[in-house]
């Protein structure tokens, strides 16, 4: 995932968000979550689910994330799907609001 991050904000926010980005994961200011063996059923249920979107593999593997570590907070710049899908943990909270 850390992949379609830093294309999205190397293509709408412009390569020094990309590169800012990168230096806080050097850092450790950000810490990425693996997608564990069991969030793949999840997703696949997901994808599934919401196959007229479509929702992909990427967004549907940071939903089942969310679900498994019970976090409702998701920073993203692709609000698209967020807004649709709606995770067994409730509600998410998209950031920046």
């Amino acid at each position: 995932m850390i992949t379609e991050v830093t294309y999205l904000l190397g293509t709408r926010l412009g390569v020094e968000a990309e590169v800012r980005f990168l230096g806080d994961l050097a850092v450790g200011n950000l810490i990425p979550e693996h997608v564990a063996a069991a969030d793949w059923i999840r997703i696949a249920e997901l994808v599934a689910q919401y196959h007229d979107l479509p929702l992909g593999t990427v967004d549907a593997s940071v939903i089942a994330t969310a679900e498994r570590l019970a976090i409702d907070e998701i920073a993203t710049l692709d609000r698209r799907h967020f807004t649709v899908v709606q995770p067994k943990t409730g509600r998410l909270h998209l950031l920046p609001s």
